[in-house]
């Protein structure tokens, strides 16, 4: 900087707030100075300028899974944000598992970032407190810290969502509706499940556990799952699956179990306009997926891109200062009807 401002002719500090973007320099000498930076090749010490005001410059990111589209969508506008601010995104996956979370978490620590965004594996999260104590600051996404722990929270309307898929499907006749859930100690699965059966509940229909299946979004066990429900003396009609990689599993494995053939026509808006495999099932999934509106799939769609934006913009506010309560954040979901949901029932055959 002494270079630069030797070779601009002015003082040391005019270099400063030009570099900086400070007002008080006029155009002219401003000029100047741009010009002895280009002739010099400086470039600013973000490293030093930072780690004087006792921060690095960074963020850490933990998500479950960064090769999910919801969690890449998340990340991605944390990492808008975050450039926005001027920091750096350090990201990493927890896999669903509590203890690699804890590893990645305390590893950024370890590292300096300022503050971070978790989607939470575990349920303990008593290993923050002294990362508190230091300073650090913390947001949590999709899912709330564990109890215990007082830190602001971003969450969708999961009961909400699923209640209105689920709301969806009766309003189109079926009385036999399906739950393939996430496994059940996740948040957003149990808070799923509850908005099915609260939307079960205000229609009159009695809550079924035999229509419920929860576990990992894996193909063997999702084909096991629906061969059991269609076997079944008095087989659901219709089914709300509790996420994208649920989803996309269960019509590959409706398309394999079923045939390739269509089901009854749809009336109305949507005639004709469901996936193949289906067969006489109707179908809302929870999130929004790619191709989803090419195939016709009824879903309830969360905002991944907000949740990423509304969290990391309550992070840098701490950062910046804001001491104020802890925030609890809940954003809408939205059901977008294309067809898979508004498949009526198949006419119920007579038991002799």
């Amino acid at each position: 900087m002494n270079d630069v401002a030797a070779a601009a002719g002015v003082a040391l500090k005019t270099v400063s707030r030009v570099v900086n973007n400070e007002p008080g320099v006029n155009a002219a000498t401003a000029l100047r100075v741009h010009a002895a930076i280009d002739r010099l090749g400086y470039r600013r010490n973000d490293s030093a300028r930072t780690l004087r005001r006792g921060r690095t410059a960074s963020i850490g990111l933990v998500i479950e899974d960064a090769a999910d589209v919801f969690y890449s969508s998340l990340s991605r506008a944390v990492e808008e944000t975050a450039l926005h601010h001027g920091c750096l995104l350090f990201t990493g996956s927890s896999q669903e598992d509590a203890a690699r979370e804890r590893d990645l978490v305390l590893a950024f620590c370890a590292r300096r970032v300022d503050g971070l965004i978790i989607v939470p594996a575990g349920t303990d999260h008593t290993y923050l407190a002294p990362e508190f104590e230091a300073g650090t600051r913390a947001v949590f996404a999709d899912r709330p810290p564990g109890a215990g722990c007082e830190a602001d929270v971003v969450l969708s309307d999961n009961v909400g969502g699923a209640r209105a898929g689920t709301a969806h499907l009766i309003a189109h006749g079926h009385r036999r509706v399906a739950f393939l859930g996430d496994l059940p100690r996740i948040f957003t699965a149990a808070e799923r499940l509850r908005g099915y059966r609260e939307a079960l509940a205000a229609a009159g229909l009695p809550y079924d556990e035999g229509l419920v299946a929860m576990g990992p979004a894996e193909p063997a066990r999702l084909r096991a799952d629906l061969t059991r429900l269609l076997g079944a003396s008095d087989p659901p009609t219709a089914l709300l699956t509790g996420n994208g990689r649920t989803t996309v599993e269960t019509l590959r494995a409706l398309a394999s179990i079923t045939g390739s053939a269509p089901g009854p026509a749809t009336t109305g808006a949507f005639p004709d306009r469901a996936p193949p495999g289906l067969g006489g099932l109707a179908l809302v999934g929870f999130d929004d997926f790619e191709l989803a509106d090419l195939l016709g799939v009824t879903v309830v769609a969360q905002d991944p891109a907000r949740l990423g934006r509304t969290a990391a913009d309550l992070l840098f506010l701490r950062l910046a200062g804001d001491g104020g309560a802890v925030t609890r954040f809940e954003l809408p979901t939205r059901l977008i009807p294309r067809g898979s949901g508004e498949r009526p029932p198949p006419p119920r055959r007579d038991r002799g």
